[in-house]
């Protein structure tokens, strides 16, 4: 059978895809293993997070300003969108499991990436017009944290919740399949391609599948599926895994959940620290953020103590006696300019929808219909997307001079999050061998071209990192 679309990928942004190609009476296939183990989508918070994920570095360029358009937008959708897949899926169980959202400013971080995002994201509420509120953060319901590292400061978001990752995922299946679309366990090995265009897609197992278009919407591995355009794929910017961890836990009976998110700004090349209420007892609990040569499957000892013990630090001493149901591995894709790639990949019947980093799931309501628009020739009316077209050289966020200073303040930062013990005398040869260190690492990349500070940081770690920006960066030279 030849479909009209093929769409790969089975996270967030692949599902809302298919389901809503589908809802349009095309005939689609969904390519990609319905467990999603290791998936970002699985592994989420779900917050629908969209001033709470502000930094300042976000609103310094205006690619940074339009991400943050995508989330206004997408928060807006999601009411819709939740009804729309209980419809469709027969399940009538909410989505949401938290109402608002608390920031909180504690001493644990530093001040110079915590205090400023939190700032930044107070500026951009009363800009934009969102509906907030100062409070008191001994006032936040079951907020608990050590005295060492208590909260300061705190404000309130009212209309920024969260959903149950784990049942977005069944209703999306259960939507797609309602509307009558094919769901292919088996992953993809690459896109099929006949004279420069997309005829379908070649599995694992060796079996193909024919269609008119192809998007991929694989996260990480995207582009991978592209082995056979190299013209094409090196123009693209590389993806890197944002390797990530979060935890499940349950609480002892007769104890109480919070009943918003809960969270910190975000820090050093990672999301804040945060908790979400699942229901049934279940806390979810989430921050870590490390760039990765490849996709990892399992949680690393180091990972899960740091999260543990920031959960118990800043959030709830009494979280000590909670049981862990599970332990959760993401691998967020992360463009080699940290931002998205969505649009065509020239005229090859290929689309790409991926690299949302850490927005993914929030944006996908949106991603859905603006994927799905664009396809079927109507023109999108919401936003314009054209900046992240996937070949295109890199798009620049901050100047070089602002993402070395940025890169080694967010390393000092990693380090209060570990509770370091610097002498003062200490610090400015740290921040002097960093900052010639990062220089010397940018010159060596390209003269001109600059990735975002959390790739300088880990590039530095990895070759393998290296090799690629040279490569994507030598494309556009």
């Amino acid at each position: 059978m030849k479909y009209d679309f093929i769409v790969v990928g089975s996270g967030a942004i692949g599902s809302s895809i298919a389901y809503e190609l589908a809802s349009r009476k095309f005939s689609v296939c969904r390519v990609g293993d319905s467990d999603r183990s290791n998936s970002a989508s699985k592994a989420a918070g779900a917050m629908n997070g969209c001033f709470g994920e502000i930094t300042q570095s976000l609103l310094a360029s205006r690619y940074g300003k339009l991400k943050l358009d995508m989330d206004c937008i997408a928060k807006d959708l999601w009411p819709t969108w939740e009804k729309r897949l209980s419809d469709s899926s027969g399940n009538n169980k909410t989505l949401f499991t938290a109402q608002g959202t608390h920031i909180i400013l504690n001493t644990a971080g530093m001040k110079e990436v915590d205090s400023i995002n939190y700032d930044a994201i107070e500026k951009s509420l009363i800009n934009y017009s969102v509906p907030y509120k100062k409070i008191d953060p001994r006032e936040i319901h079951w907020l608990n944290p050590n005295d060492l590292v208590r909260p300061l400061n705190a404000l309130y978001i009212p209309d920024e919740h969260a959903v149950n990752s784990d049942l977005l995922l069944k209703k999306l299946d259960a939507a797609f399949i309602s509307e009558r679309g094919t769901i292919v366990e088996e992953n993809a090995k690459c896109v099929i391609v006949e004279n420069n265009k997309a005829t379908g897609v070649k599995l694992l197992n060796g079996e193909c599948l024919q269609a008119d278009k192809v998007i991929v919407a694989a996260g990480a591995h995207s582009l991978e599926l592209l082995s056979s355009l190299p013209e094409v794929s090196r123009k693209i910017p590389p993806i890197f895994s944002g390797y990530g961890v979060s935890i499940l836990v349950r609480v002892p009976e007769g104890r109480e959940l919070p009943t918003s998110v809960i969270r910190t700004p975000n820090r050093a090349f990672a999301c804040g620290l945060h908790c979400v209420p699942r229901g049934e007892r279940v806390l979810y609990l989430g921050a870590t953020n490390i760039l990765a040569e490849k996709p990892r499957k399992n949680a690393l000892i180091s990972d899960v103590q740091f999260l543990l013990d920031c959960a118990l630090e800043q959030l709830d001493i009494n979280l000590h006696d909670a049981e862990i149901l599970s332990i959760q591995v993401g691998n967020r894709p992360i463009p080699a300019d940290g931002f998205p790639l969505i649009g065509p990949c020239d005229d090859t019947n290929i689309w790409l929808a991926t690299g949302t980093y850490r927005d993914g799931l929030h944006q996908s309501p949106l991603l859905a219909n603006y994927v799905a628009n664009s396809l079927t020739g109507i023109k999108n009316h919401q936003i314009n997307l054209d900046d992240f077209n996937p070949m295109r050289p890199p798009l620049s966020g901050l100047s070089r001079e602002l993402i070395v200073k940025e890169t080694v303040q967010q390393m000092f930062a990693t380090g209060y999050e570990y509770r370091w013990d610097i002498k003062p005398y200490w610090l400015p040869l740290l921040d002097k061998g960093l900052t010639e260190n990062y220089q010397n690492l940018i010159e060596s990349l390209h003269p001109h071209f600059t990735p975002p500070p959390e790739l300088v940081a880990f590039s530095y770690l990895y070759e393998s990192m290296r090799h690629e920006l040279r490569n994507y960066y030598g494309a556009w030279s």
